[in-house]
């Protein structure tokens, strides 16, 4: 089995001293941080460990289908103490978001996390940030405690790293995460079915807000920057989930030409969340942080709170700099 040590020694050592463990997802969830969280809990409990799976936000329709899905509930569900909190995929304290109450439950706060812009914000860390999904070190993690790589594991983590590496072919993506790919597929997890469910079938409102986002696409910095928003009103008018408009920030990314994107969206707090593509040699991390944001160097992210229009203006604005300091 595949294995690239990295420095696990801390996280290991509160997971195996743990009896009751709370995990955490980040805010509007992906298949990174569900993966992860449900993969590490099948192998916890294996090891007589008693796990409760935690988020702010729905899990996604089209990642409903994993093994153990059904177990996440909101954190004001829980009125326990627990030995340990633990956040994946968790690149700072505000993407727990309502989750962080939590702390106040537990004797140790730590985390597994993969992003470069990570605070280090727990109690133990485990941050890698050079590994293209969190999936990885979770994997690891598993190998590493003993823990078995049952189809029900392997489908959760192929998941994972599937979708936060663009099915394996981002520039991020490692010879580890094809190795490891490798692996989980020779478990015999249903794995090609998965990605059907996740890359190929779509509720016809998720078709209907993709229209409308690609009918707001527009070209600035003589084509090389592309902005895509979506109002309130269009999420209402479709139908439209939050978790809808997720297959949609690579788009703008995708026009030939293109060296970063920002999709903008009006979230139910009145916030509008910014996506932020690039491609390399390209980065979006520094655009996310000057909004009090983070990510990875070609996707990263921020929440504003500005007018919808504003808040993509000032983001291409940023991007226009970002351009200008590659040149």
């Amino acid at each position: 089995m595949t294995r690239l040590m990295r420095p696990l020694d801390g996280i290991l050592a509160v997971l195996r001293e743990a009896r009751t463990i709370a995990m955490v997802c980040h805010v509007n969830p992906d298949g990174d941080t569900i993966g992860g969280a449900l993969a590490l809990r099948l192998g916890l409990i294996k090891m007589d460990k008693q796990v409760s799976l935690f988020c702010q936000d729905k899990i996604p329709d089209n990642l409903c289908f994993l093994p153990g899905a059904e177990e996440f509930r909101m954190p004001e569900a829980s009125g326990q103490h627990y030995d340990l909190l633990l956040c994946l995929d968790v690149s700072d304290e505000k993407r727990m978001g309502r989750c962080s109450a939590l702390r106040a439950q537990a004797d140790v706060f730590a985390q597994v996390d993969h992003h470069g812009t990570n605070t280090r914000y727990g109690m133990v860390n485990c941050v890698d940030g050079t590994a293209p999904a969190n999936c990885l070190i979770i994997y690891e993690l598993l190998q590493r405690l003993g823990c078995e790589i049952t189809t029900d594991v392997a489908l959760c983590l192929a998941v994972g790293l599937s979708t936060d590496t663009g099915n394996l072919t981002y520039k991020s993506t490692t010879p580890e995460a094809y190795r490891v790919m490798g692996d989980l597929l020779e478990t015999g997890a249903p794995i090609g079915e998965a990605y059907r469910r996740i890359y190929r079938e779509r509720p016809p409102r998720q078709v209907a807000l993709l229209a409308r986002a690609l009918e707001s696409l527009t070209f600035h910095d003589e084509g090389r920057i592309t902005s895509i928003r979506l109002s309130s009103q269009d999420f209402e008018a479709c139908g439209a989930l939050p978790e809808d408009a997720n297959i949609i920030v690579n788009y703008g990314l995708d026009v030939l030409g293109v060296c970063m994107s920002v999709f903008g969206r009006e979230q139910a707090d009145g916030t509008v969340k910014l996506s932020l593509r690039s491609i390399d040699p390209y980065q979006v991390s520094g655009v996310a942080q000057h909004f009090g944001g983070g990510g990875h160097a070609q996707a990263a992210g921020a929440s504003v709170q500005l007018p919808l229009d504003e808040a993509v203006r000032q983001a291409v604005e940023c991007m226009k700099k970002e351009l200008e300091k590659t040149e």
